[in-house]
């Protein structure tokens, strides 16, 4: 198996030459020297503790033994050095005894350590996801309680959307939340593809549940969120939520995917967490960073992926060379980079916007609300491709399972599908994120394009640049179009494109990302001391010719097909 490697550069490249976390991490008392020790302090734990278990835990896979989770026993140990060292508590405040860090940095680790291990990193990511909407919502009281517990590893959480009935139709949940005399609920009902619904990770799983109390409306409007411990937190006896299966899936074997039966032999107590029928909204705290982990999914898996293919072609030897020398490979491998280090770009990009966010910047607020399901969709799609070039890289050994190649496909398409489908992702990002504000968001982004194309480096480029004129006059007409669809009341018309285009403007807003980033490399060019500095930031200006030549060429006909197909797609038959 190849051995395990950051590219620490490129990190570093987009966390302090274009996102500058520097300069707001004096305000949380870090120089830049100590935020890079961080990265490189949590990378060896990502090596020497994470990493090994990739294979092996895949192998083992999780089992389901008399209503109870049993994971690898290897991810005891990772988990309880992860929590231990500190780790699970990067970039949360002080007061709940976390360790504030910029949002980015926050994120640039939790890559590391999903490329490495995506299934076994899905338990701390949806406990921290549970974490963060009680956090936000809770009453002290519950911070009080579940918080607590949570930060030091002792319970985990997971959120519990879908049934059976309603897959991505969540309005039409039949779990039931009836009032108790205690002003707790009685919870009745089935959940179905829990992410780390049940394990023997944590003494105890906090779950997130979403059900309806008695006359609340139909649809997602009578939703109500309610915290439901698998054990009583004051007994310790159970609280009747039962695993009644666990899925046996395409690929995260380590990952507890369960199904979730409420109150089937006794009553089982929740407790209302926020107001009541705000459910969806107090729900989508957790959604909107679950989907941003899914884009990470993708990013993460491909850069290691790449990593490890490229260490791959430089030791094999076929026809008297090393096959990286090989024209077809070399295409291959500088796709894989090219792409790979523009979705890094893009999720740290928009995991910067949190901290503006947060200080109440509008623009950052609303970009984040544009890029998250591009994010989501794009990064997950792109992984899928990137990991099968892994394997064509490796030939017959990367379909082979000795070198774990094949299970970055495996690992990564589950994230194209889950927390909303890519499909919906896509629906989300056209009807709600661009229509919806009339494409103001939007077009402010390709005023920041147009900014970054006239600067004077970016002369350097201009067959680039033409290309990315040319994507943006199109993508003007693209919207055009739907706005008219509209108009014309033809949402079917509107939706039938979303995913394509939704491709288009991940294509556009990463090369216009890896644009910026050749306009840096350029300038450090010229002031780089050693020859690794040197060929680092070459081939930053030749990832972004890669990447304009392979990927943003595809919107020329992902624009032709929107704008000039002529029959309705939703009138042909299946």
């Amino acid at each position: 198996m190849a051995k395990y490697r950051t590219d620490l550069m490129d990190v570093n490249f987009n966390l302090f030459k274009t996102c500058k976390i520097q300069e707001q991490a004096g305000e949380l008392g870090y120089g830049e020297a100590e935020l890079k020790d961080i990265l490189i302090q949590f990378d060896k734990f990502v090596e020497n503790e994470i990493y090994p278990t990739r294979q092996e835990s895949d192998e083992i896979g999780v089992k389901h033994v008399d209503g109870n989770v049993i994971v690898p026993e290897m991810f005891h140990k990772v988990n309880k050095n992860f929590y231990e060292n500190g780790w699970y508590a990067l970039g949360y405040p002080e007061e709940v005894g976390g360790m504030p860090a910029p949002h980015a940095l926050k994120v640039a680790c939790t890559s590391m350590a999903i490329g490495s291990n995506v299934a076994w990193s899905m338990y701390y990511g949806l406990s921290q996801g549970a974490m963060n909407v009680i956090l936000k919502v809770g009453s002290q009281e519950q911070k009080d309680l579940f918080v607590t517990k949570m930060m030091t590893g002792e319970w985990g959480g997971t959120m519990c959307l879908t049934e059976p009935g309603a897959g991505s139709d969540v309005g039409n949940a039949k779990t039931t939340a009836k009032p108790l005399d205690n002003g707790k609920y009685a919870i009745n009902g089935v959940k179905i593809f829990i992410s780390s619904g049940e394990s023997d990770l944590y003494e105890n799983n906090i779950h997130l549940v979403l059900a309806r109390t008695p006359g609340a409306p139909e649809g997602t409007k009578g939703l109500s969120l309610f915290i439901v411990p698998r054990f009583n937190v004051d007994s310790g006896e159970s609280n009747n939520v039962k695993c009644t299966k666990i899925e046996h899936k395409m690929g995260i074997h380590a990952q507890a995917t369960c199904e979730l039966t409420f109150g089937q032999d006794g009553e089982c107590v929740g407790e209302l967490i926020g107001e009541e029928f705000d459910g969806m909204k107090n729900m989508f705290i957790m959604m909107n960073e679950a989907r941003l982990l899914c884009g990470l999914q993708g990013e993460a898996q491909s850069n290691l992926c790449y990593e490890l293919s490229e260490q791959y072609a430089r030791e094999r030897s076929q026809f008297g060379t090393e096959i990286i020398n090989m024209p077809d490979v070399k295409r291959m491998l500088l796709k894989m980079r090219s792409t790979a280090r523009g979705l890094r770009a893009l999720t740290l990009y928009t995991a910067n916007l949190f901290d503006k966010a947060e200080k109440g910047d509008e623009v950052a607020e609303n970009e984040i609300a544009l890029f998250t399901p591009i994010c989501k969709g794009y990064c997950t799609d792109e992984g899928v491709n990137i990991a099968s070039e892994g394997v064509q890289v490796h030939g017959g050994y990367g379909y082979c399972t000795e070198y774990g190649i094949e299970q970055f496909m495996r690992d990564t398409k589950i994230a194209t599908i889950y927390e909303g489908t890519n499909g919906i992702q896509a629906i989300d990002f056209v009807m709600r994120k661009i229509l919806m504000d009339k494409g103001e968001t939007f077009f402010n982004v390709g005023k920041k394009i147009q900014a970054t194309m006239n600067k004077e480096e970016a002369k350097s480029f201009p067959h680039e640049i033409s290309m990315i004129g040319k994507s943006m006059e199109m993508s003007e007409e693209v919207v055009k179009k739907f706005g008219k669809l509209m108009a014309e009341k033809n949402q079917n018309g509107v939706m039938a494109y979303a995913t394509d285009f939704l491709t288009y403007c991940g294509n556009l807003v990463v090369s216009w990302l890896l644009l910026e980033h050749a306009c840096i490399a350029q300038n450090e060019l010229k002031n780089a001391s050693s020859e690794e500095e040197k060929k680092y930031y070459q081939s930053k200006i030749d990832d972004f010719k890669v990447f304009c030549q392979y990927q943003l060429t595809r919107n020329i006909g992902l624009a032709h097909s929107v704008l000039n197909f002529e029959e309705d797609l939703t009138s042909i038959n299946v």
